[in-house]
């Protein structure tokens, strides 16, 4: 809700610009001198002087009145508004890999070598705030799938479930096929005119009691596009783990991504499948995937007006009342 003060004419306000004029040309001839004087000195000497302060105040009240009534017609209102931005009709659910080969340090984060989880979430961070108008959930898997947050249009409440995402809170493994599935569910009763899955893995399906295939078959049942993504270099990468005393270790270990797999799935639901090795190809992957997923937003503006002149008519016709009577008065020969 945003609220603001306007005048409806604006240009009417000039005329205030007149009131300082009005008052030194009424202070310079004054009005009619009806006082008979004795002699031509005293009448110098009250044509040279300034008004009384009886005279000054008639006509200060005079010109407030005439400032209030300009006002009054440049129609000063008070505005109450609100936009609402339509949702985009495309719904999203974020599939992300927390297997322990997630650790992996063959990324690098600002020049350092960092963790694939590390790398990914702030990858997905910067993807979530660029989809502000579209329905989000996010489901994490490793041995099996759960849900890090359900379809939600409250992106901060969704990116600080992703910065609280950690390895190790269900058993180890990677089943892709069940985490496919779990989002297709996710998925099942959005209205949304898209539905799309973007599932990120960094291995190969060996837990879990759905094949990859069956459920990306599932998704195409309900429309639902699957968007594949497998990260990590080729070859070995190094990996952190602890001995028996807790000491920290790095432990070489072979990457495999069963890419065919991941293209399959991909091709089976109209979606696309990409690989990212570094950094830069899995920021420029959720780029490409951004702009493939877009459609026309609509703006709608809902404004409320509450007129505020009255607050300066009335006043202003008051004060000119009451000018008008004193001027009628016992002052009406005051100069």
């Amino acid at each position: 809700m945003t609220e603001s003060f306007q005048f409806l004419h604006p240009e009417l306000l000039f005329l205030l610009l007149l009131l300082p004029l009005l008052a030194i040309w009424k202070g310079r001839w004054g009005k009619p001198v009806a006082i008979k004087i004795p002699s031509t000195d005293d009448a110098s000497r009250i044509g040279a002087r300034s008004k009384s302060k009886i005279g000054g105040f008639l006509a200060f009240l005079g010109l407030l009145g005439l400032a209030l009534l300009i006002i009054a017609l440049a129609r000063l209102r008070h505005g109450k508004g609100s936009s609402e931005v339509e949702a985009s009709g495309i719904d999203i659910i974020l599939t992300l890999d927390v297997s322990g080969s997630m650790e992996a340090l063959d990324l690098e984060l600002a020049g350092r070598p960092v963790s694939r989880i590390e790398v990914v979430k702030n990858v997905m961070e910067k993807f979530v705030s660029q989809r502000p108008n579209d329905k989000l959930g996010m489901v994490a898997f490793a041995g099996r799938p759960y849900m890090v947050s359900p379809m939600t249009m409250d992106h901060e409440w969704l990116a600080k479930r992703l910065s609280e995402v950690k390895l190790g809170q269900v058993e180890d493994g990677t089943a892709i096929g069940s985490a496919i599935a779990s989002s297709v569910d996710h998925l099942r009763d959005s209205q949304a005119k898209s539905r799309i899955i973007i599932m990120l893995t960094d291995g190969v399906n060996n837990a879990g009691a759905v094949n990859p295939l069956t459920a990306a078959e599932a998704a195409k049942a309900l429309g639902i596009k699957v968007y594949t993504i497998g990260v990590g270099k080729e070859g070995d990468a190094s990996i952190p783990v602890k001995d028996a005393f807790g000491r920290t270790h790095l432990q070489t270990m072979k990457v495999e991504i069963d890419e065919k797999m991941l293209d399959e799935v991909a091709k089976v639901t109209g979606g696309q499948s990409f690989r990212a090795q570094d950094t830069n190809s899995l920021e420029k992957i959720y780029e490409a995937i951004n702009k493939l997923e877009t459609t026309s937003r609509k703006l709608k503006k809902y404004q409320h007006y509450d007129e505020l002149y009255l607050y300066f008519l009335v006043p202003g016709l008051l004060i000119l009342l009451l000018e008008l009577v004193l001027s009628q008065t016992r002052f009406r020969r005051l100069p």
